[in-house]
């Protein structure tokens, strides 16, 4: 059975399970959760870590030197058992390792450490990926916490997205999971997008550049979220339609394309890894206090 490990300051407590160094609860000194509870009737994900894919495969099957290899959306990490291996008050590290089974369908040696970490009202999540082997190591990494719409204390009040830099990143469609090779006009207009029902009807809205380095998320005349991305060029935002919750997806690497490269070294936006080094990816959220 997974464990639950739980950091805490004076205003933020965060439980993290073991079972996909996925974060379960993020609470308010005033007792708010503001992450989504995993209602099986919607989505049973709360905030998923996505390596070493983002998105689809074809097929659900990558090549990897030629040689096809079943790896299913968003890869394999969230469905496995981390190991705990730094824990404090406010910190605590879950850890991935190579296996025999993770062979099988990724050939590569790597470590995956997710961190959790508190700084006043602001918690921060980490993701250091390391190839170990001795050949350059392709992979995608990205985060996906689910936050409620609306917000705890916003019922009622218009939900929006505004991105840091004021950009109106054009969109990606998504066909059947895979990124369409055409892109459409941006639905932000001055960096500012009105969530509303029916916006994801045809799946996530991928904004594969331009979204910046962070952005608010916020019930207007009410409570907001606060993001900062770090190494995460790729933004997403989803929900299930109906559902009382809005992913914002930072990524470092998309879904394959329909119809393009079926390679993982050749999906947009993915990192090759030198033998020996090191990536790290990280967002944080500031909590209304």
């Amino acid at each position: 059975m997974p464990t639950i490990t739980r950091i805490a300051n004076d205003v933020l407590s965060i439980e993290v399970s073991s079972l996909g160094a996925e974060m379960q609860a993020a609470t308010t000194q005033d007792g708010a959760n503001w992450l989504w509870n995993g209602d099986a009737a919607f989505w049973t994900g709360r905030s998923p870590v996505l390596f070493p894919i983002v998105g689809k495969a074809p097929d659900d099957t990558l090549l990897i030197d030629g040689k096809p290899y079943s790896m299913a959306q968003h890869g394999f990490a969230r469905r496995r058992e981390f190991s705990l291996t730094a824990a404090t008050a406010t910190l605590c590290r879950y850890t991935l390792e190579v296996t025999a089974e993770t062979r099988a369908v990724y050939p590569f040696d790597f470590r995956l450490s997710v961190e959790h970490s508190l700084d006043g009202p602001t918690l921060t999540v980490a993701a250091e990926v390391e190839n170990r082997g001795d050949v350059p190591m392709p992979f995608g990494c990205g985060f996906h916490p689910a936050f409620l719409w609306p917000l705890p204390g916003g019922n009622g009040k218009t939900h929006v997205v505004t991105l840091d830099n004021g950009a109106e990143p054009k969109r990606q469609p998504l066909e059947n999971g895979l990124l369409s090779r055409h892109r459409e006009t941006s639905p932000f207009d001055n960096g500012r997008l009105v969530l509303a029902q029916g916006q994801f009807d045809n799946d996530a809205l991928v904004f594969p550049d331009d979204a910046g380095d962070g952005l608010t998320y916020e019930a207007e005349g009410g409570p907001a979220l606060t993001f900062r991305f770090e190494n995460l060029p790729n933004l997403a935002l989803w929900s299930k339609p109906g559902a009382p919750f809005l992913c914002i997806e930072p990524w470092h690497g998309t879904a394959a394309e329909f119809g393009g490269a079926r390679e993982l070294k050749d999906r947009p936006y993915t990192t090759v890894l030198p033998a020996g080094e090191s990536r790290r990816f990280a967002f944080s959220v500031t909590f209304p206090v």
